[in-house]
């Protein structure tokens, strides 16, 4: 498979994961399996799979600005960080329509947070915090776990 396929099939499979968020987020297979697990799973294992083909056979590094350019002029390293990108970006939108499930949201209100999240990560995120403490004055994530809970899996 080249490159330029493999860029496409991961896209297609990101793209169908937001589709299912946006538009289906009730169904449930939508956010506990198909796009908060499955597909960014599939995207971890061609994330994997290029790392450890390509690492030690490629010029550059993590450790500076200089050194990660070059990293990424290889395809195989660049490929392997938009796979990162959307693997991340697309868990952390389930985690986004799951979290505003449980607090109540309605789901047009973060509609534009999954879009910004889909595009622009981070901006997502921030603008995902924001609608949430607007809406609902929560800062804080979940609840604190209570000394008498078991750990669960």
């Amino acid at each position: 498979m080249t490159y330029d396929t493999l860029f496409t099939v991961c896209n297609g499979l990101a793209i169908a994961g937001w589709f299912l968020l946006i538009f289906l987020p009730k169904w449930t297979w939508t956010q506990r399996l198909i796009s908060g697990v499955l597909i960014p799973f599939m995207l971890g294992g061609v994330y994997l799979y290029l790392f450890m083909l390509h690492r030690g056979s490629v010029q550059g590094s993590f450790q500076s600005l200089n050194e990660l350019q070059l990293l990424m002029t290889n395809p195989g390293f660049l490929i392997a960080g938009w796979v990162h990108y959307l693997s991340f970006d697309l868990f952390i939108g389930a985690w986004q329509v799951r979290d505003a499930d449980r607090l109540g949201l309605q789901h047009w209100h973060i509609v534009p947070c999954l879009l910004f999240t889909g595009l622009y990560g981070p901006v997502g995120f921030l603008l995902y915090f924001t609608v949430r403490f607007v809406l609902t004055g929560k800062i804080l994530v979940g609840r604190p776990k209570h000394e008498d809970e078991d750990d669960v899996l």
